[in-house]
């Protein structure tokens, strides 16, 4: 007799700023680029800070969730304590109380403080206290912004997002772009924040897609698509739009690696026109569509309406549960030592300095390349932690219906198809990078030993993302 709608009843606060760096900044993110710093600008970084609590506030310790969702590619864990350090001081907020989301925008630079000494690298510093300053004024002036609210969650479908595992048969190898023979997940779950006084406050698109379009030949500062995503929704919603990146590992657009940021723009569009599609079709916040009765007409017609929930509904739309947990991940047999890295690192360093002198510019590229995937690896051992086990902190909240679960590292995407289908009528908003690249990328077990690149770069076992997804799916569970 009756059609319920996902929602979530809440306090809710939302800020938005300004964090673009200056033209000039250390930019090169691609191993392929040839470029050092910042050119331009295509569009300007965003940050957006989101606040969730309780609807009574009563929930001890874990009564709020505040996510900041940056325009950047990742942050290393130098760079998130500088972050969180200062946030935490000038808010008074928890550490605990904050996990930072990033869009994955590979165009807006590599900010990392192991670049300070290279061209352009020497802005990176104040670049990343202005970030926190600006993150901290808006926290508060998300917290200053809270009220009650409901948020409507709807599900749509976008074919931006392509598996890009590819075998090159030509080079008897795998590569990291489009694969026209596999399927990608392309869910995206968008949600619409109201005010209890029917102003919509913000809309919410969680979409899984690499935010690679703009690459190795573009010099500019930008978003890639998801700049261009928020403004379509923008312009017909007349609110601000929180774009959060889904379990992407193994997802990227069809048309990506290009220099022209209308490219990036185009796939934005088609993102933001599938998630107006999702939120035009989204009923009135807390109502429920309910069989009206026949009605006598040429035929007999059943008429359908909407209409409030019931104080019971409200109550469980009302609930609110937060966790956080650590699960250890073993680390991969036969990862790199330090010693093996740079060793590596040498080699391809000289043969890069033969390559110049030969006149070869393409050879020197690519060995370029390489000496950069090797510099990365050493900056990425150097900060994982002592042991056998990487340490993985989870999150996990309740509001209402829906499910919001950040996890570090680039997951491949049967983390959130796997919880969807386990849980079918239940919202799940997944979110990658939380706090850091942490652990890299998780891939899953089957592709393993196969020399794809992201398993190549993987720290944890074979086997471990899905042991993230049982105990994620174990923890859902139990809140249900």
């Amino acid at each position: 007799m009756h059609v319920e709608t996902p929602q979530s009843i809440c306090r809710f606060g939302i800020a938005v700023g300004d964090i673009t760096p200056p033209v000039g900044i250390y930019h090169r993110m691609w191993g392929a680029a040839t470029h050092e710093r910042a050119e331009g600008i295509h569009r300007p970084l965003r940050a957006t800070v989101l606040i969730f609590q309780p609807l009574d506030g009563d929930g001890g310790e874990d009564a709020r969730q505040v996510l900041v969702a940056l325009d950047h590619c990742l942050l290393g864990p130098p760079e998130m304590d500088l972050l969180l350090g200062a946030v935490t001081g000038a808010t008074g907020v928890p550490r605990d109380d904050i996990v930072v989301v990033f869009s994955h925008t590979h165009a807006a630079g590599l900010m990392s403080l192991d670049r300070q000494e290279l061209p352009g690298g020497d802005l990176i510093r104040p670049y990343l206290w202005d970030v926190a300053e600006r993150v901290s004024e808006l926290v508060l002036a998300a917290q200053s912004s809270l009220s009650p609210a409901t948020i409507v969650f709807g599900t749509g479908r976008c074919d931006l997002a392509q598996h890009r595992d590819y075998w090159d048969g030509e080079r008897k190898q795998f590569v990291c772009g489009y694969n026209p023979h596999e399927t990608a997940d392309d869910t995206v779950v968008a949600a619409r924040v109201t005010g209890d006084d029917g102003r919509l406050l913000a809309t919410i698109v969680n979409y899984a897609c690499h935010p690679t379009t703009l690459a190795w030949e573009n010099r500019l500062i930008s978003p890639d698509y998801p700049a261009a995503m928020r403004e379509v929704v923008e312009q017909a919603t007349g609110a601000p739009c929180v774009f959060v990146q889904g379990a992407s590992g193994d997802l990227g657009p069809k048309e990506g690696y290009v220099g022209d940021p209308a490219v990036a723009d185009r796939n934005g569009r088609q993102l933001g026109y599938a998630a107006l599609a999702t939120l035009t079709a989204l009923p009135p916040p807390a109502t429920q569509f309910e069989y009206a009765g026949a009605v006598v007409s040429g035929a007999t017609l059943g008429a359908w309406r909407h209409a409030p929930v019931s104080p019971a509904q409200r109550e469980r739309l009302s609930r609110w549960q937060r966790i956080r947990w650590t699960l250890s991940l073993p680390y991969r047999p036969g990862l790199s030592t330090r010693e093996q890295v740079q060793s590596e690192l040498a080699r391809w360093e000289a043969k890069e300095a033969a390559a110049r002198s030969a006149g070869n510019d393409e050879q020197a590229r690519d060995c370029r390349a390489m000496v950069e995937r090797q510099t990365r690896m050493l900056m990425r051992l150097a900060v994982l932690p002592p042991g056998n086990e990487y340490p993985l902190d989870l999150t996990l909240w309740r509001t209402g219906d829906a499910f919001w679960v950040t996890v570090p590292g680039e997951p491949y995407s049967l983390l959130q198809r796997s919880l969807r289908a386990r849980f079918p009528d239940t919202p799940i908003v997944v979110s990658n990078l939380a706090n850091g690249w942490g652990p890299s990328y998780l891939p899953t077990e089957d592709v393993y030993d196969k020399g794809i690149y992201q398993e190549s770069i993987a720290v944890a076992a074979p086997g471990s993302l899905e042991k993230i997804i049982a105990d994620v799916a174990r923890h859902i569970e139990r809140m249900r």
